[in-house]
């Protein structure tokens, strides 16, 4: 390991605290069996020589097994913060030890946030790895100079995905995307299990209330609203699901949820979670018929699916902080209680998705990368799916992680299912 003595490599809380996060690194790899086997398999390929990656996602432990996969490959690696408070600075410290340029710290203003991006992309990467497309988005708008070196980006959330696509819709994307989130070994399982785990965790760890008997909320029934929906019934909640299509919404009420508004599930709600990658979900007219002491969380990528700017005039001077990540907004004579400033809960206030989720996730990225990095110069400026083949090596690779064996067609089998013709 090479401790970075520049200060301009990297802008991270306390160096110090590098021991610390090597620990719980090597613990999360414990759990990543996946992404070491690719990570064996890159340092004796190389498939990264000369490679700069920009990988712009939550700094955790999870993540940086995942840098230090592509480092083993080759590349140049160089990873900034998707989230202001999601970054665990003891990984921070422990990556720059590794010689990895980080730009990310616990709780940065805005601002700080943006400078971190944009210290990240003045070293001219090649390959984007994207945690909600704020990377791709200020290199087309501040960066047009950069685009003929970059060879695509691949991307983790929901919500990135969301906007790559618009971008290519209006013919502005200007690089290819592989969409890690919608393989099936990232969202049937990360967004599922991963955030339906992740987020109760958060919840329960900056609140320490019991979810039993209560009434819960849970906004949007995608894959992340299906996993929270799930772990909720699960902790013995009373759960409603809010949606706007009607197929989600027949899907969680045959699923034996209640389906109602957001305005009538306002009124009743002792906890509400938003997970829809929408703006303003929670507005100011379900403030309003809130009652005294209810909580609002979200676990979709941004801070905007509540309006906290319209809670904010609502309250006043009438905002204190009853505990870390548990604040109260007071309006009238009853509170509003937000969780984790509105942003994600389960890295603001927890330490995000389990590792063995992630390795999967990750394993999408470390692969996708590579994808990007071979067959970049040949793909077109859209938003694709990453290949079949990987998503089914993944899963391969993690059912004989598991110690699972499956079954196989048998040769009479596959030609049948390839068949127009009856079987004699």
């Amino acid at each position: 390991m090479v401790t970075t003595s520049n200060t301009r490599d990297f802008d991270i809380k306390d160096p110090s605290q590098a021991a610390a996060g090597h620990r719980r690194i090597e613990w999360a790899a414990r759990e990543m069996p996946v992404l070491a086997n690719i990570r064996k398999q890159f340092e004796k390929d190389k498939p990264f020589e000369g490679i700069r990656v920009v990988c712009c996602a939550h700094v955790t432990t999870e993540t940086a097994n995942l840098v230090l996969t592509l480092k083993a490959g080759g590349a140049d690696a160089v990873v900034c913060a998707s989230n202001p408070l999601s970054t665990q600075d003891d990984v921070a410290a422990a990556l720059v030890d590794e010689g990895v340029r980080v730009y990310a710290i616990k709780g940065e203003d805005d601002e700080t946030y943006m400078r971190h991006i944009h210290s990240a992309i003045a070293h001219g990467p090649h390959v984007l790895i994207d945690d909600g497309a704020d990377v791709v988005t200020t290199i087309h708008t501040q960066y047009p100079e950069l685009i003929p070196d970059i060879l695509g980006a691949t991307e983790e959330t929901t919500t990135g995905v969301i906007r790559e696509r618009a971008m290519e819709a209006d013919g502005v994307l200007k690089f290819p995307i592989v969409a890690v989130n919608d393989a099936d070994t990232k969202h049937f399982f990360d967004n599922r299990y991963g955030t339906g785990q992740s987020t109760l965790d958060g919840v329960i760890r900056a609140t320490n209330m019991l979810i039993a008997g209560k009434s819960v909320v849970v906004a949007g029934y995608g894959w992340c609203g299906k996993g929270i929906a799930m772990r909720a019934r699960g902790f013995g909640a009373k759960v409603t699901v809010t949606e706007i299509d009607p197929i989600r919404a027949l899907e969680a009420a045959m699923d034996g949820f209640e389906v109602t508004t957001m305005e009538n599930a306002a009124k009743n709600a002792d906890l509400i979670i938003t997970a829809t990658g929408n703006i303003n979900v929670v507005d100011r007219q379900h403030f309003e018929v809130m009652k005294d002491g209810a909580m609002i969380c979200n676990a979709g990528h941004f801070n905007s699916e509540m309006n906290l700017k319209a809670l904010a005039e609502m309250s006043g001077e009438g905002r204190k902080t009853l505990r870390p990540f548990v604040e109260e907004y007071t309006i009238g004579d009853k509170g509003v209680i937000v969780l984790g400033e509105g942003r994600l809960i389960n890295l603001a206030a927890a330490e995000g998705h389990p590792a063995s989720v992630m390795d999967m996730s990750f394993a999408n990225q470390a692969l996708g990368a590579e994808y990007i990095v071979r067959e970049g110069k040949n793909l077109e400026n859209k938003v694709y799916r990453v290949p079949e083949e990987i998503d089914r090596e993944i899963a391969a690779l993690k059912l004989k992680a598991m110690g699972v064996t499956i079954d196989e067609l048998t040769a009479q089998q596959a030609k049948y299912l390839v068949s127009w013709a009856t079987e004699d």
